[in-house]
């Protein structure tokens, strides 16, 4: 089955002389122009392409790479607008049309905005929509803690930050568990920390437990002795300095530490952590 909006592996059956025509299926064949053609492609060979609409609603096929598919969440500028809607640059030369109807405000010309791309079911077009909720927390969420995950920050809150969960659920990152700041539309890789009972995930940027202790337990014990077995850093210095050492909250580095301790591996002072 072709998917319009997302890369399909097709075989090449002729050539012709502005490109090559490739087995589309219930599709027919679809062109592949000249100038993606790959150097020594020959008939039965099979390629990677996308499959999209071009300028006059023609399938066609490129072996460009869109910056997302249909299915997925990514931010996107704005390369125009007019009296349609909003035309995003999306990595190939047909811009991504977002309509009017799917803009949360007016969108700007210059301005990246955190978009859904989808495929409109009556004319086959594939589009773009500013209005997240509508393709968020649809189905049940059924992730393991500790499972990782692929995500997108999408918004600030006063707790943290909302981030898109694998192009199908929100969740949340809390600001006392991060290292610093995120970026909207930031894509990162994090941790199901937690699914309470109102379907509401809590994430983290740490594996939760004990193999998340032990790895940063190394990073700091080799950071010891790398420093000649003495660094001067407690449970009181500033979170700042703890990420320029270790890359890690403050929150997690007082976990370590305090396993460490336990495991007589390191002593604690006032002025900061030893290697026993």
């Amino acid at each position: 089955m072709i998917l319009t909006g997302r890369y399909n592996t097709l075989k090449v059956v002729k050539f012709v002389d502005f490109g090559v025509y490739l087995d589309g299926a219930e599709k027919g064949e679809i062109l592949l122009p000249a100038r993606y053609v790959p150097e020594e492609c020959e008939v039965g060979e099979d390629l990677e392409v996308f499959i999209y609409l071009d300028s006059e609603d023609r399938i066609i096929a490129t072996t460009e790479k869109p910056y997302a598919q249909v299915g997925e969440f990514a931010m996107l500028r704005v390369n125009a607008v007019n009296n349609i809607g909003a035309f995003l640059d999306w990595g190939l030369m047909k811009d991504l049309l977002v309509p009017f109807r799917e803009q949360k405000m007016n969108m700007v010309a210059g301005r990246s905005y955190l978009v859904y791309i989808y495929l409109d079911p009556d004319s086959q077009r594939i589009a773009a929509s500013a209005k997240l909720e509508k393709f968020l927390d649809n189905v049940i969420p059924e992730y393991l803690v500790g499972e990782e995950v692929s995500l997108i920050v999408e918004s600030e809150s006063d707790l943290g930050y909302n981030a898109i969960i694998n192009n199908l659920h929100r969740g949340i990152l809390y600001h006392d568990e991060l290292p610093g700041p995120l970026k909207k539309g930031q894509q990162l890789k994090a941790y199901i920390k937690k699914i309470r009972e109102d379907k509401k995930i809590d994430l983290s940027l740490y594996r939760p437990g004990y193999e998340q202790v032990d790895g940063v337990s190394q990073n700091i014990l080799d950071h010891l002795k790398e420093a000649g077995g003495f660094l001067p850093l407690t449970d009181k210095s500033d979170a700042a300095l703890i990420f320029d050492h270790f890359s890690i909250s403050k929150k997690v580095f007082k976990k370590a530490i305090g396993a460490l301790y336990k495991q007589r591996r390191i002593s604690l002072e006032e002025s900061g952590i030893r290697l026993m």
